[in-house]
């Protein structure tokens, strides 16, 4: 069924109907909001990564008396 799921006649009719929709002045703005978008979104997975595991969960709870 999908033996042949992505022919490069594909891509063309893909690319023709998102021009239809966005229109070709839309595309440039579409195209630098989707880069900006990705870029802060790369900034802020590094960063929780450089930041590590929280105080709290570095310290075992202690048991209350």
């Amino acid at each position: 069924m999908f033996r042949n799921g992505l022919e490069p006649w594909h891509l063309l009719v893909l690319a023709i109907v998102v021009i239809v929709v966005f229109g070709s002045k839309g595309l440039p703005d579409t195209a630098r909001a989707l880069g900006k978008s990705m870029r802060i979104l790369r900034s802020e997975a590094r960063a929780m990564k450089d930041e590590g595991p929280p105080a709290s969960a570095a310290q075992p709870p202690t048991a209350a008396r």
